[in-house]
C-alpha cells in the first residue's frame, strides 16, 4: 500500500485564500455593546458615583415645611389654649386647628460630613478606575477569544486535511484487499490512521465550537467569517526596550493600583470622619410658624381666631459628650480597614510589576519562538517530503511517514500559537502598564487579511 500524501502536504503548506469577514474591531464593537462584564462595571461606577451629591446635601441647606390640620368635638367648659389662642369650650361644638410652619437650616461647622464628602469622592474615583481596568480587560479579552477562534479554526483545517487524505488511503487499501492486491495487515493499519486522526480532528471541532462560544460569550452575537492573521507580522521588541520602565509605567497608570491607592485615600478620610465625631457642630436655623383655629356651636355660626406668625432664627450648637463608645469603635474600624486597603495595594502594585515584567519577556523571547517555530514548520515540510519519496520506492515504512505528519502537525500547530500568542503578549504588556487603548485593538485589526 502506498499513501498519496502529496494532496495532504499541499493542503496544509498552501495558505487559503482570504474573503470578506468579520475582523477585531467589529468584535470589539459588538462587545462594547453587549458584554455584560463592562455593563456591570459601568452600572457599579454610576452606583457609587451617585455617593458624592449625596454626601454633599449633608453640608447644602436643608429646606423644609410642614401643616398641621386638627378637629376636636364637644366641650364641657372651661376654656382651650392652643397656640396662645384662648377657646371657650362651653360653647364649641367642634374646633378645627391648622398649624402651617416651615423650616431652614444650614451647616456652619460639621468636619464629619465634610470629611465624608471627600471619602465619597475619592471612593468615586476608584471605581472610575475599576471601570477603566474592566475596559481595558475588554481590549485583551476580545483579541483572546478571536484569536483563540483562529487557532482553533487552523487545528481543525489540519486535522481534516489529514483525515481526507487517510480516508482516501484506506478506501483504496480496502478496494485492492477486495481483489487480492493488499494484504490485511496494511489494510488494518491504514483504517488505525484514519480513526486517530478522525479523532483527533473531532476533538479539534470540539475545540473550535467553544472557541466559538468563547467569543460569542463576549459580543453577545453570533460569530461568523474571521479574518485570520496574516504571515507577515511584525516581530518588534517592545517600545522601550527596557522592563523596568514597563515596571515604572505600571506604577503610575495601572488601573488597579489607581483603584487602591484611592480606596486607600477615602479610607483616610473616613478616619478623619470617624475622629470628627468628637468635635462639636455648628449650624444656622430659621423657623417660621403661622397658626390658626376655627370653633363653632352649630353648623351654620362659628368664629375663627389666629395666633401671630413667628419667626425664629438662631444658631445651634451640638456637642458630642458620651455615645457609649461608638465614636472610638467607629475610629478603630476604620483604621484597621485602612491597614486592610493599604495591603491590597501593596499587592496590586507587586502584582502589576510581575505581569510588566513576565510580558515584556514573553514578548522579547517571544520573537525567537516564532521564528524557531517557523523553522521547525519548513525543517517538518522537507522531512515529510524526503519521507514520503523513500516511502515510495520502499525504503521508508509507513509508521515513518505518518510520524514526520505528526511531526508537521505540531510544528504548525505550534507555530499558529506563538504567532498569535506574540500578539497577545503585547497587548497583556500594554495592559499591565495600563496604557492599552482601542488604538492597540487597531493596530491589531491591520495584520489582519
Amino acid at each position: 500500500m502506498r499513501l498519496k500524501l502529496l494532496p495532504v502536504l499541499l493542503l496544509l503548506t498552501i495558505a487559503p485564500l482570504s474573503g470578506h469577514g468579520e475582523d477585531l474591531m467589529d468584535a470589539y464593537r459588538q462587545a462594547i455593546a453587549n458584554d455584560p462584564v463592562l455593563s456591570t462595571a459601568d452600572a457599579t461606577r454610576l452606583v457609587v458615583a451617585e455617593g458624592v451629591p449625596q454626601a454633599r446635601s449633608a453640608l447644602l441647606p436643608q429646606l423644609s415645611a410642614g401643616l398641621s390640620f386638627d378637629q376636636s368635638h364637644g366641650g364641657t367648659g372651661g376654656s382651650n389654649i392652643v397656640n396662645g389662642v384662648s377657646l371657650p369650650t362651653s360653647a364649641v361644638g367642634h374646633s378645627r386647628y391648622r398649624d402651617l410652619n416651615g423650616s431652614l437650616s444650614q451647616a456652619i461647622i460639621n468636619l464629619p460630613d465634610i470629611a465624608t464628602l471627600h471619602a465619597a469622592h475619592s471612593t468615586s474615583d476608584a471605581q472610575e478606575e475599576v471601570y477603566r481596568a474592566a475596559l481595558q480587560d475588554l481590549y485583551v479579552r476580545v483579541a483572546s477569544a478571536y484569536f483563540n477562534v483562529l487557532i482553533a479554526q487552523d487545528q481543525v483545517d489540519v486535522y481534516k486535511a489529514y483525515e481526507d487524505g487517510f480516508k482516501q488511503e484506506f478506501d483504496q487499501a480496502n478496494e485492492r484487499l477486495k481483489v487480492g492486491l493488499e494484504n490485511s495487515a496494511n489494510s488494518t493499519q491504514a483504517q488505525a490512521f484514519y480513526l486517530s486522526i478522525k479523532s483527533e480532528r473531532i476533538a479539534a471541532q470540539d475545540t473550535l465550537k467553544d472557541a466559538l462560544h468563547g467569543l460569542e460569550q463576549i459580543t453577545g452575537q453570533p460569530t461568523g467569517t474571521l479574518k485570520k492573521l496574516r504571515e507577515d507580522i511584525p516581530l518588534q521588541a517592545p517600545t522601550p526596550n527596557d522592563a523596568k520602565a514597563w515596571v515604572d509605567a505600571a506604577m503610575q497608570t495601572n488601573p488597579a493600583i489607581l483603584s487602591a491607592r484611592y480606596t486607600v485615600s477615602a479610607d483616610e478620610h473616613k478616619i478623619s470622619a470617624a475622629r470628627a465625631g468628637h468635635l462639636p457642630t455648628l449650624s444656622a436655623n430659621v423657623y417660621r410658624d403661622k397658626f390658626g383655629s376655627w370653633a363653632s356651636a352649630t353648623p351654620m355660626a362659628g368664629n375663627s381666631r389666629y395666633g401671630p406668625t413667628t419667626t425664629t432664627v438662631g444658631l445651634t450648637l451640638t456637642v458630642p459628650i458620651f455615645s457609649g463608645g461608638l465614636t472610638q469603635s467607629q475610629v478603630r474600624q476604620a483604621i484597621h480597614q485602612r491597614d486592610a486597603d493599604e495591603g491590597n495595594l501593596e499587592t496590586q502594585r507587586r502584582q502589576a510589576a510581575r505581569d510588566a515584567n513576565n510580558y515584556f519577556n514573553l514578548v522579547v523571547d517571544g520573537i525567537d519562538q516564532v521564528e524557531t517555530t517557523r523553522t521547525a514548520v519548513q525543517v517538518a515540510e522537507k522531512s515529510l517530503g524526503s519521507m514520503r519519496a523513500g516511502y515510495s520506492i520502499g525504503t521508508m515504512s509507513l509508521p515513518n511517514v505518518v510520524n514526520a505528519i505528526q511531526i508537521l502537525a505540531q510544528a504548525q500547530g505550534q507555530y499558529t500559537v506563538e504567532r498569535h500568542q506574540f500578539i497577545l503578549n503585547k497587548l497583556s504588556l500594554k495592559q499591565a502598564a495600563g496604557t492599552i487603548d482601542m488604538h492597540d485593538l487597531e493596530d491589531i485589526n491591520r495584520l489582519l487579511q
